[in-house]
């Protein structure tokens, strides 16, 4: 059992000055204001001094961290897991990029096949397939070769309960309208992305269950004022939450600015699409089967092209907010109860309730990660 108190509760909807929370058997059992909330016997107690404390945050999209690219090798997903909570991340999508579908099902295997003993860090919620079904004219950094048309018998076993999470295609492919409905009926969580699909396109997609886009602008063709495409279907339909790298390199600040004003933070769920050089030294490293240049703000492939990211999940919190002039709480949303909402985990994910996930970060003044509570144990502190 764990009380922290003396703590400025940010949830969805309402923050709570100098609040308590307990949690107990990795689960938050109260909260309320600190003065005179008893401490447990036997309870470990955590003084926040005041500072934010905030649900854990939740990342839809890493390919990889730490030297390690789940493309590449599946089995390092809970290697990776152990250390994400040093960027306040409690939950996350272990991500494959197009590669052959046994690849994919292997990360499904090692995310089904249950902790490590005596593990602390994020949970794996569920994989990422982020192909192969993508138009090859939007590849970006994933290897053509294994680009598939979307055929229903390829993710006839594809479901949450499998490992599956959140699949990446590109709506305008021969049979990806049925793929869609396939998924979708499953719990599967849809995105349209890699792709040159037209608006009309794109709203089909929506209209087969398609729900999420993903990294907005990256990977689609330009909005245009006559011929707005994929990204301007994501924009205007209020069905679509939208994936969003908020690092200035994949989209300029002032776009960044402009789409805040249009999404808020119930539509916008920032993530990372960081790649095995998240916490490691500049240089060359992996994506799939590709090599990449990492320097001080970018990873790219030899020829320029964007190959995910090495930002740090609350480092986008601080972006977001300096760059739109958004709430603290409003920026939490887009990392918290939006893509928990996403993945259908809105009653046991992304805020600070009773009954809810025991998965908090306790942030210092200047919004750094000071502690990260995974499951009701402490998994990272500064």
């Amino acid at each position: 059992m764990l009380q922290i108190t003396n703590a400025t509760i940010h949830t969805p909807d309402r923050v709570i000055e100098r609040g308590s929370v307990t949690v107990d058997g990795g689960r938050i059992v109260e909260v309320g204001p600190a003065a005179g909330t008893p401490v447990p016997a036997g309870a470990a107690r955590i003084d926040a001094g005041g500072r934010v404390l905030a649900p854990g945050f939740i990342d839809l999209q890493l390919n990889g961290a730490f030297g390690h690219d789940f493309t590449a090798d599946p089995s390092t997903i809970w290697d990776v897991a152990a250390r994400l909570p040093r960027y306040g991340v409690t939950a996350f999508l272990p991500t494959v990029i197009t590669s052959p579908l046994e690849q994919v099902e292997a990360a499904m295997r090692v995310v089904t096949g249950g902790r490590p003993r005596d593990f602390r860090g994020a949970a794996p919620l569920g994989v990422h397939a982020e192909g192969p079904f993508l138009n090859v004219k939007k590849k970006g950094a994933h290897n053509q070769q294994y680009l598939l048309p979307p055929a229903a018998p390829d993710v006839a076993g594809w479901s949450p309960a499998s490992g599956m999470r959140l699949v990446t295609m590109a709506p305008e492919l021969p049979g990806a309208l049925d793929v869609i409905k396939a998924l979708a009926a499953r719990g599967v969580v849809v995105s349209t992305g890699h792709s040159m699909a037209t608006y009309d396109e794109a709203v089909a997609g929506f209209d087969a269950g398609a729900r999420y886009g993903t990294h907005l602008f990256n990977a689609m063709p330009s909005l245009g004022h006559r011929d707005p495409g994929l990204p301007g279907a994501l924009l205007a339909d209020d069905r679509m939450t939208v994936g969003f790298i908020a690092d200035g390199v994949h989209t300029h600040r002032s776009i960044i600015a402009l789409v805040w004003k249009m999404l808020g933070p119930r539509r916008m769920s920032l993530v990372t699409d960081a790649m095995a050089a998240l916490g490691m030294p500049a240089g060359q490293h992996r994506l799939g089967d590709y090599d990449v240049v990492v320097d001080a703000t970018s990873a790219r492939l030899a020829d320029g092209t964007l190959a995910g990211s090495i930002l740090e999940l609350d480092q986008a919190l601080r972006n977001l907010i300096e760059i739109t002039g958004c709430s603290l709480s409003e920026a939490l949303e887009t990392m918290t109860s939006t893509p928990a909402r996403l993945l259908g985990l809105e009653h046991e994910r992304g805020r600070i309730e009773p009954g809810y996930a025991a998965d908090l970060v306790l942030l210092s003044r200047d919004l750094r990660v000071d502690t990260t509570i995974a499951a009701g144990e402490i998994a990272y502190a500064a």
